[in-house]
């Protein structure tokens, strides 16, 4: 179970650094997306350092336990947040942020999983 928690969680870390980069490079279809939900763009380091702070909350956590849980709960919150904001902006295209939400929430459930 404690591998299985590893994979995931550096999958999970790897992906929110990865989207947190392109936040902070403010990148075209970052935006664009973000235009599409109604997120202000002023919003949208704040929303990376959020992710970044995640990602490095997993790999601590891999490590120290409260901190692992603590991190993949945030992002299970942020992103279920995420889900939310597409669907009241009617965008269905709900790939990335379930797939984030998802490997969030496996995140979570095995470190809980693992203790």
């Amino acid at each position: 179970m404690f591998t299985a928690y590893i994979v995931v969680a550096v999958l999970a870390a790897s992906a929110n650094a990865g989207i947190a980069a392109l936040d902070f490079r403010r990148s075209g279809w970052v935006l664009a997306n973000m235009d599409r939900v109604g997120v202000p763009r002023s919003w949208l380091f704040s929303l990376g350092a959020l992710k970044a702070a995640g990602a490095l909350g997993l790999l601590v956590g891999i490590g120290v336990p409260p901190i692992g849980v603590a991190a993949a709960a945030g992002l299970v919150l942020f992103f279920t947040g995420a889900v939310i904001t597409h669907l009241r902006a009617r965008e269905y295209s709900l790939s990335y942020p379930a797939a984030f939400l998802l490997l969030a929430a496996g995140s979570l459930v095995l470190r809980l999983g693992s203790y």
